[in-house]
C-alpha cells in the first residue's frame, strides 16, 4: 500500500450562501483528480470552506475564483496551510452531511446506518471526489426525478454524463427500471459501476464509456427520461440529436447550468420542439425539466 500523499489546505469562514457559491464555483472549476472542495458547517455553527489539494496550487487563480464567488474580502481571508499526510479525500468527505433531496439522501459509508426505512439513500465512495451530491446541479437533478416519477414511471431511462452515477442510481433505485449511463471518461464509467454494485442496482445500470449520444446501443432507443447534468456548451451540441431519442412525452433534465446560461440552454431545446416544464434555482445553478411535444399524427 503507498503512503498517503503530503496534502495542503485552504481554508476560509463565510456565511451558508457565500460558503455554498465558493464550494460550487471551485468544484466546477478545480481538476478532481488532484482537489476537493467542501462547504461545511462547523461545531461553533460557522459555515466553512476547504480546498484539500496534493500539489500546491496556482493561489492568484484560486484567489480570483474565490473573489467571482463571493467577494475580495473572502479572498484575503483564505488562509493555507501544509497538513500531515493523510487519506485526504476521505478526510474531507468524511465531514460532509448527507444531502437530501426529496426522498433520496446522498450519503457516505459512515452515515449508512441513519438513513431513514422510508427514504431512498445512495451511497457514495468516500473515495472519490466528485459527485457526492452536495453540488447544486446534482440536487436539483434528483429534485426533478423525484417529482417526475410521482406523476409518471418512464420506462426508459438515460444518463449522459454519468461521472459517479449518482443520478443512474437514483433512478434505477426510484423506479426499479433499467439505466443505461454513459460517460466519455473511462475511469468515470468504472467508478460508476462500483457505486451501483455499493447501490445494489447493479443489475439494472449498464454503464458504457462513450462521446454524447455516439455509442451503438444508444442508436435506436427512444428514451422517456434523459438525464444531461454536464455544461452549457456540450447541452447545446446535444440538443438536435437528443431531441430525435427521447419518446413521445418523453422528458429531458438539464443542469450544469449557472443563472446566465439558462435562457441560452432553452433556446437550443425549445428549437427542437421541446417545452419548458419546470425550472430548479439552488446555489446559483438551474436545472431545466423540458418535455417532448406528442408526434403529430
Amino acid at each position: 500500500m503507498h503512503s498517503p500523499s503530503p496534502t495542503y489546505v485552504a481554508r476560509l469562514p463565510a456565511t451558508e450562501p457565500d460558503a455554498r457559491r465558493i464550494s460550487d464555483l471551485l468544484t466546477e472549476c478545480l481538476d478532481p483528480a488532484s482537489a476537493v472542495c467542501a462547504a461545511f458547517e462547523t461545531s461553533g455553527g460557522v459555515w466553512q470552506v476547504e480546498v484539500h489539494f496534493v500539489a500546491p496550487l496556482d493561489v492568484k487563480a484560486l484567489r480570483a475564483m474565490i473573489a467571482a464567488a463571493a467577494g475580495k474580502k473572502h479572498a484575503d481571508a483564505t488562509v493555507y496551510a501544509t497538513v500531515a499526510q493523510r487519506d485526504w479525500v476521505a478526510t474531507s468527505l468524511a465531514a460532509l452531511a448527507p444531502v437530501h433531496a426529496g426522498r433520496f439522501i446522498v450519503h457516505g459509508a459512515h452515515d449508512r446506518a441513519s438513513i431513514p426505512i422510508n427514504r431512498i439513500g445512495i451511497e457514495i465512495e468516500a473515495a472519490l471526489a466528485f459527485g457526492t451530491g452536495h453540488h447544486g446541479t446534482t440536487r436539483g437533478c434528483l429534485l426533478a426525478i423525484d417529482e417526475l416519477v410521482k406523476r409518471k414511471k418512464p420506462q426508459r431511462i438515460l444518463d449522459l454524463g454519468t461521472g459517479s452515477g449518482v443520478l443512474a442510481i437514483a433512478a434505477a433505485k426510484i423506479l426499479r427500471k433499467r439505466v443505461r449511463a454513459t460517460d466519455i471518461d473511462s475511469r468515470a464509467v468504472q467508478i460508476a459501476r462500483a457505486n451501483a454494485h455499493i447501490n445494489h442496482v447493479g443489475a439494472l445500470i449498464e454503464t458504457v464509456r462513450a462521446a454524447g449520444l455516439n455509442a451503438p446501443r444508444l442508436a435506436n432507443a427512444p428514451f422517456d427520461l434523459v438525464l444531461a447534468n454536464i455544461l452549457l456548451a456540450p447541452l447545446q451540441r446535444l440538443a438536435a440529436p437528443l431531441a430525435r431519442r427521447l419518446a413521445p412525452n418523453g422528458r429531458v433534465v438539464l443542469s450544469g447550468l449557472l443563472l446566465a446560461h439558462a435562457n441560452a440552454a432553452l433556446a437550443a431545446y425549445r428549437t427542437q420542439g421541446l417545452a419548458l416544464e419546470r425550472r430548479i434555482r439552488l446555489d446559483g445553478w438551474v436545472t431545466l425539466v423540458m418535455k417532448r411535444k406528442k408526434a403529430r399524427r
